[in-house]
């Protein structure tokens, strides 16, 4: 069932991010996927809808709607909640880090600087994980940047 979920995902963003002949910027690739309803949901939330739609280049670690169900009952509720916005753009901008960072790129065992301020690990020694997330698909192009698939919510600190 997850192997099948993943192959949806990834043949949904692999498909060009075209609409009116433009391509389309990471927030419309992730609302168009149809499986990012809670990230993009946060990203309004927290109020970073149009810097997340700016100039770019960004690589975004994307957990699906799966991977926001998985927290424990009530969290992501709470994190929605304006009194916990700073909370919540601290998390989402922890999955985010400047520049186009492509799967090639990637090196194991190397650190990333997140737009949060803090370092992600980029692990390749059981495929592909970013701290202990696992990419689900890689290297889906939006117009100002790069989305990779990660099937859980990673936080900072842990």
């Amino acid at each position: 069932m997850i192997r099948a979920a993943t192959i949806a995902i990834a043949s949904l963003l692999a498909a060009p991010a075209m609409a009116g002949g433009m391509s389309k910027d990471i927030v419309d690739t992730a609302v168009g996927a149809g499986d990012f309803n809670t990230l993009v949901a946060a990203v309004q939330a927290a109020g970073l809808v149009e810097t997340l739609k700016g100039d770019g280049p960004f690589t975004v670690f994307a957990p699906t709607d799966a991977a926001f169900a998985a927290l424990p009952e009530g969290t992501v509720e709470t994190l929605l909640k304006p009194e916990n916005k700073d909370q919540l753009i601290a998390i989402l901008t922890y999955h985010v880090v400047p520049g186009k960072v492509m799967s090639t790129d990637l090196k194991d065992d190397m650190m990333a600087t997140t737009v949060q301020g803090t370092d992600i690990m980029i692990d390749l020694d059981n495929g592909v994980m970013i701290n202990d997330a696992s990419v689900a698909a890689a290297d889906i192009a939006a117009s100002n940047g790069v989305i990779h698939v990660i099937d859980k919510v990673i936080l900072p600190g842990s």
